[in-house]
């Protein structure tokens, strides 16, 4: 097989498939191909959101992204939230926002999304090539794939094959091999949006709970981020979606706490364990935090606080009671890592920022090779924001081919 574009694009992504379509609508005459390496494109965006794709959200800004990306403010002042959504539905794309801030199909499915590109990519006359395993890429009279199919050749070439994330939908780390060849700065990929690994302590016996609380990430004792949401307890990590946008700037070292009654004050709480002992003054301990807190989690509450559960709730001394509080409104873990790339929705790392142009997307290292969505060191919190910049930067780098 040898065939010849005007501009190849690997990776059958988000990204990918959006700069297809947006490079044929800005010029049908382009003679254009997405190489993808699954049976398939755009596996990895049927699972976002849970199955129901939330492709970007209201709050859309910087400030939502880590990563060395110089030219984010550019891209997402270009396509911010109601641009993308305003393209999306020229493409076909109804769309509802939750009560969070997230955008969705009104359909609740991420196939609807996949099918609104790929039909659009089809109607269009993008050509798709499907379970090309690439050898390698070179710049030969423009730029030269490598494929176990053969030889495939452009005058341009599109970058945007994932990050090593969720492996099992597709992720690895090729695009950074691909871009150091093409002379490139790639900067290792780390897992990001994923569980993050404790210390053991009372961790074990939470395994499988769920708790309501803020939780605060903090580095030599100095509040890194915090969040508040539905904390999971895991194996050895804390897990959930507030814990998730921690785990983008998380250390091993660092402390995470949680305040387990944000919704009271430290003097509240304890006026409701004064009120407690009263109550409930011949059980034992264990108890003290009923109609607080799961018991399960009232327990390890008392254990961290170095208090006996099987000790008589009328026994409880004032200083042991500012113990209980201290403990459920600052109940403190190690970071001791992170969950990996099997559980990590994201990644950091990719090609180093600045050396692409945020108003093209095109390198500036070398010319006609483009780059966008997760190939470039640059991730976002969850709720939208890693979809809306890999549709931005795609549409945007479609539209400069």
């Amino acid at each position: 097989m040898k065939m010849q574009f005007d501009a190849v694009i690997i990776g059958g992504g988000a990204s990918g498939l959006m700069c297809a379509v947006a490079a044929k609508l800005k010029n049908s005459k382009l003679n254009i191909a997405i190489i993808e390496k699954n049976d398939r494109v755009g596996k990895k965006l049927l699972s976002t959101g849970n199955g129901r794709c939330n492709l970007t959200n209201k709050n859309v800004a910087a400030d939502k992204y880590k990563g060395t990306f110089d030219g984010l403010a550019d891209v997402l002042k270009r396509y911010d939230t109601d641009k993308l959504l305003s393209y999306f539905k020229n493409l076909g794309l109804l769309t509802f926002c939750d009560s969070e801030g997230r955008y969705y199909p009104v359909s609740k499915q991420a196939s609807s999304v996949l099918d609104v590109l790929r039909f659009n990519a089809e109607r269009l006359g993008v050509t798709i090539l499907c379970k090309q395993n690439i050898h390698s890429i070179s710049r030969q009279n423009g730029f030269t794939v490598k494929t176990a199919d053969g030889v495939i050749t452009a005058d341009k070439l599109v970058i945007c094959c994932g990050s090593k994330a969720s492996p099992k939908l597709g992720g690895s780390a090729s695009a950074s091999d691909y871009l150091k060849n093409l002379g490139h700065t790639a900067l290792p990929f780390s897992p990001a949006l994923c569980p993050i690994k404790v210390d053991a302590g009372v961790i074990k016996s939470l395994k499988g709970l769920r708790a309501a609380a803020k939780v605060t990430l903090s580095r030599n004792g100095k509040e890194i981020k915090a969040e508040s949401g539905e904390v999971q307890f895991a194996d050895g990590a804390l897990s959930g979606i507030c814990v998730f946008n921690l785990s983008l700037y998380a250390e091993k070292g660092d402390k995470i706490s949680l305040d387990l009654a944000d919704y009271i004050s430290e003097k509240e709480l304890y006026a409701h364990l004064l009120n407690n002992k009263k109550l409930f003054a011949n059980l034992t301990a264990e108890n003290i935090f009923t109609g607080i807190l799961q018991k399960r989690l009232a327990q390890a509450v008392i254990k961290t606080s170095k208090i006996e559960l099987n000790k008589n709730i009328s026994d409880l001394t004032e200083n042991e009671l500012n113990a209980l509080v201290k403990t459920a409104k600052n109940m403190t873990f190690t970071v001791t890592g992170n969950a990996g790339f099997e559980q990590a929705q994201c990644a950091l790392g990719g090609v180093k920022g600045n050396e692409i142009d945020g108003k093209t997307m095109q390198s500036r290292r070398v010319n006609n090779l483009y780059i966008c969505g997760e190939a470039i060191d640059v991730c976002g919190e969850c709720g939208g924001y890693n979809l809306h910049f890999a549709f931005a930067s795609g549409i945007i780098a479609g539209e400069s081919l």
